[in-house]
């Protein structure tokens, strides 16, 4: 059996499959441990992995390898990763931001190594490209992203058939990048950046921004409310530029786009993201496509898979 593991800044989900199948079973999720020690996290998996055995009937003992697919940025400490998740430690912006612990880092691999021969842990964004490679949107693609829009904004990148990755597994880091000059205090990102793509994007911003949840306020912009249609526009730019520069700097086929605010959106947003490429400097930008993920909203349960299929 092997163990499949989503961490995001909302929820942890565990997943089970054999080897060899694509067919993944017993899943158990939670939200996001926040609170005690900073290996909170890793304490939550190892209980998940426990409680999904449990569930398909099957011992603990029978994991042979462990695959987390994690919201990132990494860092590594004696070989091992940890967390500096942005919507995950409250020690990266402090207390404005208004995470209930004061973790710069939430230990992870070390934990699992101490159960498991075999542990894999890449970026979420990274993790989910290979699965749309493989599965998805993107097969047959070698000049490719995969862009998450959910909580946090994540992206994985493939150029020339290779995933990047970066010296500590941190490539794709594109909702830390700046592609606005809105620098209003209400644009605090989790990372301490004020105005970042994340910061003024993403699912938790919007609420903390707007004083509505994401899910909301697009919901007016599809019955046609101006204001939220003004808002949704102006958060369609930001994302449409972080694209932009992506295909302009890579030189990409195309981007597969998933996560929960996308992904409930995906009929309004498509076609706005796609017309802030259309058109811009044609030998770049000619025939680039995005695409809604192959995958669906079932892509973090397919990232954790590919990385120990």
């Amino acid at each position: 059996m092997r163990a499949c593991v989503d961490i995001g800044g909302t929820k942890v989900a565990v997943s089970l499959a054999e080897a060899g199948s694509e067919q993944l079973q017993a899943r158990q999720t939670e939200p996001t441990a926040k609170t005690g020690d900073n290996d909170a996290v890793a304490q939550q998996v190892l209980r998940l992995i426990d409680a999904a055995c449990a569930q398909a009937g099957v011992s603990a003992q029978t994991i042979e390898s462990v695959g987390v697919s994690s919201a990132g940025p990494f860092v590594l400490k004696d070989g091992c990763v940890e967390l500096a998740t942005p919507n995950i430690c409250g020690g990266l912006a402090g207390p404005a931001r208004g995470l209930p612990n004061d973790w710069m880092t939430a230990v992870v691999e070390a934990p699992l190594r101490q159960r498991f021969a075999r542990v894999r842990v890449e970026n979420d964004a990274v993790a989910a490209l290979e699965a749309e490679r493989r599965w998805g949107a993107l097969q047959g693609m070698d000049h490719c992203a995969y862009v998450t829009w959910s909580t946090g904004v994540g992206v994985g990148l493939c150029v020339d058939g290779h995933a990047l990755r970066g010296k500590n597994g941190n490539a794709g880091h594109a909702g830390h990048t700046f592609v606005s000059d809105d620098d209003n205090h209400d644009a605090l990102c989790g990372c301490g950046n004020v105005g970042d793509v994340e910061g003024l994007i993403a699912g938790n911003s919007v609420e903390r921004r707007f004083t509505q949840p994401a899910a909301a306020l697009f919901a007016a912009a599809v019955a046609g409310e101006p204001q939220a249609l003004q808002r949704t526009d102006a958060l369609c730019r930001v994302m449409g530029r972080m694209l932009y520069n992506l295909v302009a700097t890579l030189d990409l086929q195309a981007i597969s786009l998933g996560g929960s605010v996308y992904w409930h959106n995906r009929e309004f947003l498509l076609p706005r993201l796609q017309a802030e490429i259309d058109g811009r400097l044609l030998p770049l930008t000619r025939g680039v496509r995005l695409l809604s993920a192959g995958l669906g909203d079932k892509v973090g349960d397919y990232a954790a898979l590919a990385l120990v299929d």
